[in-house]
C-alpha cells in the first residue's frame, strides 16, 4: 500500500486543509507511485508561518552554539542513514546510486561547515571619534523565512538553505520540489530527531503556484530563498522585494567551458562527461556549451562522441550504471523539444538526441547523452538552459573570440577553461562573466567552504555557503554605548 505523507506543522504531521493529494512518481519507473504528499493552499502557509512565529523568540535567543549543536547531531543521523537516502534519492530523483551517495557525503561536508558557523557570528568592534563611546555590531536572525529547494540536489540544496538559516536564530517554513517530496519528508524527520524545537522548521507540499505565490506575497516571511529557473526566480524575487522582504536566487546557467590546444584533451573529455552528462545535466553548474578553436575541434568531438556513447545508461540501482532517468514527463519533453530544435535550426547531431526504451527502460524516462556540432551563438540550443545531457560545440578561431562567445549569455554562474597556458588561464579567470570558475577542473566543481553564487540571472543576492553563509540571514545591528 502507497503511504500517504502530511506536512509538517508547529512539530506535528498535519493534513492539508485542502483534502487533497498528489502523487510522486518513479521516474525509472512511472507505474511505481512512491507515495502521496499534501496538496496545500495559501492558508496551510499561513498555519506554517504562524507556528515559526510563535517560535522564533524562543529560538533566537538560544545561544548560537547551542543552536549549532543541533546540525552536530544532525551529521551523526545523516551518517547513520547515508545508504537510507542515497537509495531514496536514487528511486525519486533517477540518480545512479553512486551519484545519490555522494549528494549525501557532500551534504555531511557542509553540516561539517556550516555547524562551524554558530560559533562565527562576528560583528565589530570599531573605536569611536568620542573617546567615551564604545562602538559594536552584531547580527541578529530577521524572522520568520522561507526556503524553496529544487529537485536535482533535494537532500543536499534543501539542508544547505535550511542549515545556515537555523544557525543564525531563524525559524523556517520550507517548500521543495514537488516530485522530490519523499526525501523531504525524510529532511524534517533527520533535523526532528537532531533536536529542533517545535515550530522552528516546518514543511509545506505543494504547487509553485499555490505555496510559491504566497511565500512571494506573504510580508510575515522576511525572507525567501530559492533555487531553481531563472523565470521563476526573477519573477518570485520582484515579488518579495516589492514588499521589502529579501531575497535569495540561485538559478539558472549556461556555462561554458573552452578546451585550448595545448590543453591535455583526454583529460579535458573526461571532464567534460563528468560536467556535461552524469546526473543527467541536471546541475546548474554542468557545463552545456564546449568552445573550442577549428583546429582541434574534430578531434575533441570525436573523443567526447566515443566516451557519450560508453555511458551505461539504466536503472540507478544496477551496477555499473553512469545516469537513471530524468527526473519526469515534463523534463524528458524539454530534452526532446530542444533535440529537434537544434536540428531544426542546423545544427549537427553528432550521437544521442532520443529516448531510450529498450531493455525495459520504456517504463521509465532515460535519455542518451548529446552532443551537437556546428552550433553557432544564434541558435536556440547555445541560448537557453536544457538542464538535461546535451552539450553544444562551438568553433572559434582564436582564444579571444572563445572569451567573447562564452560571454554572450544572460546567464554567468560557472565556466572552466582547460589549458597550460597561465597566462591565459589568469586572463581567463579574470574576464569569464561567472561567479564560479575553473581550471583544468570540471565546471560542476564545488566545495563547502567557498562561496557559492553567480552573476546576471544566475543569482540574486548574497552567495551561499562557505564565510558567506550566513550573510543573507542575518542582519547587522550597530551599537553605541556611554559607560
Amino acid at each position: 500500500m502507497v503511504a500517504t505523507y502530511q506536512n509538517y506543522l508547529n512539530g506535528q504531521w498535519t493534513d492539508s486543509e485542502t483534502g487533497n493529494t498528489y502523487p510522486s512518481f518513479n521516474p525509472g519507473d512511472s507505474n511505481e507511485i512512491l507515495g502521496y504528499f499534501q496538496s496545500s493552499n495559501t492558508e496551510d502557509v499561513k498555519r506554517a508561518i504562524t507556528a515559526a512565529s510563535d517560535a522564533f523568540p524562543a529560538w533566537s535567543n538560544t545561544s548560537a552554539p547551542t543552536r549549532g549543536d543541533v546540525l552536530f547531531r544532525l551529521i551523526q543521523e545523516l551518517e547513520s542513514e547515508r545508504e537510507v537516502l542515497a537509495e531514496i534519492i536514487t528511486k525519486e530523483v533517477g540518480k545512479s546510486l553512486p551519484g545519490a551517495r555522494g549528494e549525501v557525503d557532500k551534504t555531511i561536508q557542509a553540516m561539517k561547515q556550516f555547524s562551524g558557523e554558530a560559533t562565527r557570528m562576528n560583528g565589530e568592534t570599531i573605536p569611536s571619534v568620542d573617546a567615551n563611546i564604545f562602538g559594536y555590531t552584531v547580527r541578529e536572525p530577521l524572522g520568520v523565512v522561507g526556503v524553496i529547494a529544487p529537485y536535482n540536489f533535494p537532500l543536499g540544496i534543501g539542508i544547505w538553505k535550511i542549515a545556515p538559516a537555523l544557525v543564525a536564530g531563524n525559524t523556517v517554513v520550507f517548500k521543495p520540489a514537488s516530485n522530490t517530496s519523499l526525501i523531504s519528508i525524510k529532511i524534517i524527520e533527520l533535523f526532528e530527531k537532531a533536536g529542533v524545537p517545535k515550530g522552528v522548521l516546518n514543511l509545506v507540499t505543494g504547487s509553485g503556484s499555490v505555496v510559491g505565490k504566497e511565500f512571494g506575497e506573504n510580508t510575515d516571511l522576511k525572507a525567501v530563498s530559492f533555487t531553481g529557473s531563472s523565470d521563476v526566480g526573477i519573477k518570485l524575487g520582484k515579488a518579495v522585494t516589492a514588499r521589502g522582504g529579501k531575497i535569495q536566487a540561485e538559478m539558472g546557467g549556461k556555462n561554458a567551458s573552452i578546451v585550448l590546444e595545448d590543453a591535455d584533451i583526454d583529460r579535458a573529455v573526461d571532464s567534460l562527461i563528468v560536467s556535461g552528462f552524469l546526473d543527467n545535466g541536471q546541475r546548474c553548474t554542468g557545463t552545456s556549451r564546449l568552445i573550442v578553436p577549428r583546429t582541434i575541434a574534430k578531434e575533441v568531438i570525436d573523443k567526447l562522441v566515443a566516451k557519450a556513447n560508453e555511458l551505461v545508461i539504466g536503472n540507478g540501482f544496477d551496477h555499473g550504471v553512469d545516469n537513471g532517468p530524468v527526473i519526469d514527463e515534463s523534463q524528458l519533453n524539454v530534452y526532446l523539444h530542444y533535440v529537434n530544435r537544434a536540428i531544426k535550426e542546423g545544427a549537427k547531431l553528432e550521437c544521442g538526441g532520443k529516448r531510450l526504451t529498450d531493455n525495459g527502460l520504456n517504463k521509465g524516462y532515460f535519455v542518451a547523452p548529446t552532443v551537437f556540432s556546428n552550433v553557432t551563438e544564434e541558435m536556440t540550443i547555445a541560448k537557453e538552459e536544457i538542464f538535461g545531457p546535451v552539450i553544444a560545440v562551438m568553433e572559434v578561431d582564436s582564444y579571444r573570440e572563445a572569451i567573447r562567445v562564452a560571454n554572450n549569455t544572460e546567464f554567468g554562474l560557472s565556466s572552466t577553461i582547460y589549458t597550460k597556458d597561465l597566462e591565459k588561464a589568469f586572463h581567463f579567470v579574470r574576464n569569464i562573466e561567472s561567479g564560479v570558475t575553473h581550471v583544468n577542473i570540471p565546471s560542476n566543481y564545488f566545495e563547502n567552504q567557498y562561496p557559492f553564487g553567480g552573476k546576471k540571472t544566475s543569482s540574486i543576492g548574497p552567495r551561499e555557503q562557505g564565510s558567506t553563509a550566513l550573510d543573507f540571514w542575518t542582519d547587522y545591528k550597530t551599537v553605541y554605548i556611554s559607560p
